[in-house]
């Protein structure tokens, strides 16, 4: 099955819609299609081998619409296109308004201005001029018509089609009061020419060239306002299109030239400067810099990154020059990957739209013959032609098919792109109406709840032993070990400068624990099982690892032979605002049951420290799927939030599944919402937002159908007899045009949705870190040239790896007077950019503080 993107032109309501979608839906190999009126697109889902590409163009074509295959072509070209189209037909609409009210006030003047007593011109008053003022009117209706003709050209084509849609309406109901202004003008001249002048005065006043300018012109009111908020609809794409580079500084024979970013490829070596944004993703080859990820992470702490790191689009350099080997660009990149899952929600159907679609496919039939049947009716009861062309033509007028069909694709489209300002991207339509239901949230433990890395939490030395000679043994039994333990002890005590000892002998008993010798001495590092059977007595501390223990910490002991030196707990720490997301959760009325593989006592302590409802432990990955469906079946709609590949199962069977932005690619790929950032908090957004959606999505469609089924009956003049209400066309038509406006606006609230916890968007915060680096970056350079600057090169000796580069660079970077810094591993050297009064023994001094050895300083 092949999936294709076409731009389909020529749609005005959702009729088209619905005429488009049928038209390449009943062709034979076509499995899905799915129509989207406010970005003019379609996505059809087929079968080469039965159908092609130009074939399905082919069936939009003979439907009355245009189609092009959007191709290769990535989402930011595509969207710069419709942008730019959406643009012109904007400023075209703008044009023909303009042009239309110019050429209207003189005809309301003419055709309504005697009502309030306002003169008209000697040529044009009496009876006697009756023909000329009916002319004259005709003559100023021509010019707005011939503005507004693709609402003729599109309606009747449509008609003829046996498919029409709203510009049918419009254009039946301005044709036929132009039909009863010259069949008007008929009557006045056969009066006058009989001598009849009450024949003559029944028609001179009854033209209604006025209702059809009026109509066209309100029509194209509505739909300039429409068009100007529907672009407002797509605000969230465009702030991230905004983000990516349209150049990228790509190296070639050793030469750096700037290229459109369309022309880097994967494996071109790509130079970033300080402050710029990283156009494409990538490793990096060379240099050091913290970047600032904000824009994709929403993380606001710039991230170091050196040789061997990945890189992502659109984030923001800092101050060190960086060149990256491109790995993925386009389409493909982190940033391009997020806007084509906004777009594809945007573009998807939620449950809730398909019966107002339906509607909308036999609405506009419905309505012509409402408006037949209309007028038939007021004649057969004998009030007239004038009556019941006047009720007919009102009733054509005021339908409005376009609220039933913008009232969920618009809030569904906005709320998307929100939840994505937000780093909560929605995979489809239907994911973002599901959840709105949720009543159980099932969460991970691990990586989801906790940081997923455990840390050392408490260090407790048993005498004679010191705290120093307990790290000392624990850091050289550990090095070798993989053990995510053995990792939190070695990151203690990395963070503590121990020194690090040789050892021999080393050896891991699996599920017990490790031993070796240190300077001939054996120790031994484990489990309480494992110091028994080498014959060290742990009792003492026994009794205080039961407490650490209950707390949800895990405690590794540690022995001199069989005498024991201490223990050191360690703990997967509870994120920070996990918390605060479970409280979040339950005031919104959701159940949370944790999952997790750990002990029970460990679960039962991170429960009782978040306030969870129910926790499940020592759980399979099997277990997590059918905990999911038990809740299922209890008649719960289920969100699972988790990152793991273990976790796959469970957010595949969930009604919802949330995979943490951090997490695996299989957990992401399994799941219905992706959180962009590790926050347990933007699951709450996503539910939040969900809810917000919805609500919106619902109070579109009540307006929609109330307002039909309130306006078309007062337009026939079902209400006449009894309260003598009649609606006239003019009025008919500025209500049609303010209904759709109603509902797109309405949608457009969600524009100020607002998490509840004080959430910011990420993408202002990413605007402002440009703005803020940009800023830096300008104001050092100014200060560099304005202090006479000179670059030096300071030789350095024992740096070992990448965070020896980091720390000779944060040494140098806080001098006084320096103002660039770029430290090379491979070279050994420093180069400084800084003021001339910085002298080099300070430079030397500043690295020899660090704790490594300066050489020679030589002046470029």
């Amino acid at each position: 099955m092949e999936q294709k993107k076409f731009t389909i032109s020529g749609m005005t309501c959702a009729a088209c819609q619905a005429h488009v979608q049928k038209a390449v839906g009943s062709l034979s190999g076509v499995k899905d299609c799915e129509v989207n009126l406010l970005s003019g697109t379609m996505t059809a889902k087929y079968d080469e081998a039965v159908l092609s590409e130009g074939e399905i163009c082919t069936a939009v074509k003979k439907a009355g619409y245009g189609a092009q295959s959007v191709g290769a072509q990535n989402t930011a070209t595509v969207e710069a296109t419709a942008r730019q189209r959406a643009q012109e037909e904007q400023q075209s609409m703008k044009n023909r308004l303009i042009g239309s009210i110019i050429f209207l006030i003189p005809l309301l003047y003419l055709a309504m201005g005697h009502m309030m007593g306002l003169p008209l011109p000697p040529f044009l008053a009496g009876l006697q001029n009756a023909i000329s003022y009916a002319l004259f009117q005709f003559l100023l209706l021509l010019p707005i018509a011939y503005m507004n003709r693709n609402y003729f050209i599109n309606g009747f084509r449509s008609l003829f089609q046996r498919a029409p849609n709203m510009d049918s309406l419009i254009a039946i109901g301005a044709v036929a009061a132009v039909i009863y202004g010259i069949f008007a003008i008929c009557r006045i001249g056969n009066g006058l020419a009989a001598g009849n002048l009450a024949l003559a005065e029944r028609y001179h006043k009854d033209l209604y060239f006025e209702s059809a300018g009026t109509i066209l012109t309100l029509i194209t009111v509505g739909k300039y306002l429409e068009s100007r908020s529907r672009g407002q609809t797509t605000e969230a794409v465009e702030k991230l299109l905004d983000l990516k580079p349209q150049t990228a500084i790509v190296l070639q024979n050793g030469q750096e030239k700037e290229l459109p970013i369309d022309r880097v490829k994967v494996g071109d070596l790509v130079v970033v400067k300080p402050g710029a944004s990283i156009p494409v993703d990538g490793v990096v080859t060379e240099g050091l810099s913290a970047v600032n990820q904000s824009a994709i992470t929403g993380e606001s702490i710039p991230v170091e990154k050196k040789e061997g790191d990945q890189v992502i689009t659109s984030t923001i350099n800092g101050m060190g020059r960086l060149v990256f080997r491109a790995e993925k660009v386009g389409d493909d990149t982190a940033l391009g990957q997020i806007i084509q899952l906004v777009e594809d929600a945007g573009n998807s159907k939620a449950p809730i739209a398909r019966l107002a679609d339906r509607i909308a496919g036999v609405f506009v039939p419905i309505v012509i013959s409402i408006a037949v049947v209309t007028a038939v009716v007021w004649l057969l009861l004998g009030y007239g032609s004038e009556f019941a062309l006047r009720a007919g033509i009102a009733v054509l007028v005021i339908s409005c098919p376009c609220a039933l069909g913008l009232a969920t694709p618009v809030a569904i489209m906005v709320g998307t792109g929100r939840g994505a300002q937000f780093g909560v991207l929605y995979k489809s339509a239907q994911a973002l109406e599901t959840a709105h239901a949720v009543d159980t949230v099932v969460l991970d433990k691990t990586g989801t709840v906790t940081a997923g890395k455990p840390e050392a939490t408490d260090i407790l030395v048993q005498k004679p032993f010191t705290e120093s000679e307990l790290l000392i043994a624990a850091q050289a039994l550990e090095t070798p070990s993989e053990h995510p333990l053995a990792q939190a002890v070695l990151r203690y005590t990395k963070e503590n400068r121990i020194p690090i000892q040789p050892v021999t002998d080393f050896e891991a008993v699996p599920g017990r624990g490790v031993h070796a010798r240190i300077h001939g001495e054996t120790y031994y590092a484990g489990n309480v099982e494992f110091m028994h059977s080498c014959g060290a007595d742990v009792a003492d501390l026994q009794k205080k690892a039961e407490k650490l223990a209950q707390q949800g910490k895990t405690p590794l002991y540690f022995a001199k032979g069989k005498q024991p030196m201490g223990l050191i707990a360690a703990a997967d720490p509870v994120k920070p605002d996990s918390r605060a997301a479970v409280q979040s959760m339950k005031q919104m009325g959701i159940s949370v049951v944790m999952l997790t593989g750990d002990s029970s006592r460990t679960a039962e302590a991170v429960r009782k420290k978040l306030g969870i409802d129910r926790a499940v432990a020592e759980v399979l990955p099997q277990d997590k799927e059918h905990e999911v469906r038990s809740l299922q079946e209890q008649g719960h709609k289920v969100a699972m939030i988790g990152d793991g590949i273990n976790d796959a199962p469970a957010l595949t069977r969930a009604d919802v599944g949330i995979a943490i932005g951090a997490g695996t690619d299989v957990a992401i790929a399994s799941a219905d919402i992706v959180l962009m950032k590790s926050s347990l908090q933007d699951a709450v957004t996503a539910l939040e937002l969900s809810r917000s959606v919805i609500r919106n999505v619902k109070e579109n469609l009540f307006w929609a159908f109330f307002y039909n089924s309130l306006g078309i009956p007062l337009a026939a003049g079902v209400f006449y007899p009894l309260l003598g209400w009649q609606l006239n066309p003019m009025f008919a038509a500025a209500a049609m045009s303010l209904s759709s406006v109603f509902v797109v606006t309405n949608a457009l609230r969600l524009r100020r949705f607002r998490p509840k916890n004080g959430q910011a968007e990420i993408t202002a915060d990413a605007s402002a870190a440009v703005q803020t680096i940009n800023s830096n970056h300008s104001n050092q350079t100014s200060t560099k040239k304005g202090a006479d600057s000179m670059k030096k090169v300071i030789a350095v000796e024992g740096m070992m790896c990448e965070h020896c580069q980091a720390h000779v660079t944060e040494a140098l970077q806080k001098v006084p007077g320096v103002t660039e810094v770029q430290v090379s591993l491979k070279k050994k050297n420093a180069e400084v950019v800084c003021e001339k009064e910085v002298a080099d023994e300070v430079l030397q001094k500043a690295v020899t503080d660090a704790g490594y050895q300066p050489g020679k300083v030589d002046t470029l």
